[in-house]
């Protein structure tokens, strides 16, 4: 794909530099950071290493992204990886869209208070979501969605509002049966929206309560409890926008539409169509017209004020699960919803890559089973190498569990990383083999009891031969596109990478 001629980070580094000279009073330290990033983002500034062909020996700089999550060339990788994680949590059902929308007013309020009216926003939705569902006259089941936060509208003016991801459908209260929707309809939008303004008001009304709001400019006499009841009284009378989308296709349709969703920023350098003489032109789609194409032109400033308005707080978690995907109780529930669907765990094996070494998702830890035998130490070389697993750079603790000593009837996980760096791990109708590649690795595995013999519990002899890796998943989800794994042999030729 053709990059972009015009990019947002050109527009910074124009006008970014008399931008923050006009307005340094109101430039907070966030919205610094992120102009800063984005104009030194791939360039000599931040360092890069230099990319030669294994094929004809052609070399070409490449140079270090920053890695914001507000930046617009920094997203793809992170896209992708998310997707494929998303990718095992999937369940044969339908999947419907809902929006959650705040009035203007609303709106006003939390560009002063992001932090803590956003924190609102999830929660007011995912109470509604959830109570609504749970109520018998309308589904009377346990579910579980995502909450993906939008600031923006195509024009990039503030515009706050959830998309809600839900599966059709939930677990009954005893946990005995799957309680599908209606085809085609989730749940009534007017009750939605009725509840959503109700909670959303009471926990506003709380907050402000808690001295936890600030008023400035035109909002500054909010600050007296009459005036900011005054300001809210309208509200609880007008219509609050919630809107359910058609049902997709499929669960691979609902990976297609995520893309769109997730890891997106306010404006994408595709847009761009124009920056000269102390203005930008881009292209945006105007909803309220039929989705009509038009085309904008802004001054610079206006235009970096606009892209401003939607940095997030620091450390602010934009996209969250709730029942039966929540990260407590993911693995535990999500299978109970298998079991209940009928869904038969199948193996689906994965090839090797064109380096010959096995390349895994990382969400085989949750998918895999527990393996009944407890390894006495590390296979030498375990980790590939003289460094450690990506996954297990910021969990150092999943390699003391196996270093733990031996116990009667003792069970454990082997770690999702681990298994991926040394071969093969075959989990079906209840057996379990662990292969791995190291020569070494028949030592390690010695039970320290007396019984050596293959048909021991705990000894896990070494095979003649490793098998190509498998991982445990279901026949309706397909496999993780190649496309998704920036190193496969699929996208494009192999390079070798020095760092300068």
């Amino acid at each position: 794909m053709e990059r972009p001629k015009l990019e947002v980070a050109d527009v910074f580094r124009r006008y970014g530099s008399a931008y923050r000279q006009r307005h340094a009073g109101s430039l907070s330290r966030g919205q610094r950071r992120v102009m800063r990033a984005i104009e030194l983002c791939r360039t000599a500034a931040l360092g890069g290493h230099l990319e030669q062909c294994d094929s004809c020996g052609h070399q070409r700089p490449a140079y270090h992204s920053c890695r914001n999550r507000h930046c617009p060339k920094c997203q793809s990788l992170a896209r992708a990886q998310w997707l494929e994680h998303r990718q095992a949590e999937l369940l044969p059902v339908e999947y419907f869209h809902v929006v959650f929308t705040v009035p203007e007013e609303i709106a006003a309020i939390a560009y002063q208070n992001k932090e803590e009216v956003y924190g609102i926003l999830f929660r007011a939705t995912a109470e509604t979501l959830r109570t609504i569902a749970a109520d018998p006259k309308h589904l009377g089941a346990e579910i579980g969605f995502l909450a993906i936060l939008h600031t923006w509208g195509q024009n990039l003016l503030f515009h706050p509002h959830l998309h809600c991801v839900v599966p059709g459908g939930g677990i009954s209260p005893d946990g005995q049966h799957w309680i599908a929707c209606r085809p085609g309809f989730f749940l009534p939008v007017r009750v939605l929206s009725c509840r959503f303004r109700r909670l959303f008001l009471e926990h506003l009304q709380e907050t402000f309560d808690q001295g936890k709001l600030h008023f400035f400019s035109a909002l500054e006499r909010l600050r007296e409890p009459r005036a900011f009841a005054r300001y809210l009284a309208p509200l609880r009378r007008s219509k609050w926008v919630v809107y359910s989308k058609p049902p997709f296709g499929g669960p691979e349709q609902v990976l297609n539409y995520l893309g769109r969703y997730t890891h997106r920023v306010a404006i994408s350098n595709n847009r761009l169509l124009n920056i000269e003489q102390g203005k930008v032109t881009f292209r945006w789609k105007d909803y309220r017209h039929h989705d009509r194409q038009k085309v904008m032109t802004l001054e610079a400033d206006e235009f970096i004020r606009r892209f401003l308005l939607h940095v997030l707080p620091h450390g602010f978690q934009r996209i969250r699960h709730y029942g039966f995907l929540a990260h407590r109780y993911r693995q535990a529930r999500l299978a109970l919803c298998r079991q209940l669907l009928g869904v038969v765990l199948t193996l689906v094996s994965r090839h090797r890559s064109a380096t010959g070494q096995a390349r895994l998702p990382r969400c085989l830890r949750k998918t895999d089973r527990p393996v009944p035998a407890r390894l006495s130490r590390l296979p030498p070389g375990a980790n590939g190498g003289d460094r450690l697993p990506p996954g297990l750079r910021s969990a150092a603790t999943a390699w003391k569990s196996l270093m733990r000593p031996l116990t009667p009837n003792s069970h454990f996980r082997l770690p999702a990383s681990f298994q991926q760096a040394n071969g093969e791990v075959l989990l079906a109708e209840g057996k379990t083999t662990a292969t791995f590649d190291s020569a070494d690795t028949a030592s390690a595995f010695t039970p320290p009891v007396a019984d050596h013999s293959p048909s021991s519990p705990r000894y896990l002899p070494k095979p003649p031969a490793p098998s190509p890796p498998t991982l445990l998943h279901s026949p309706v989800l397909s496999t993780p596109s190649p496309a998704f794994n920036p190193h496969s042999s699929a996208v494009g030729p192999r390079f070798s990478t020095t760092d300068f």
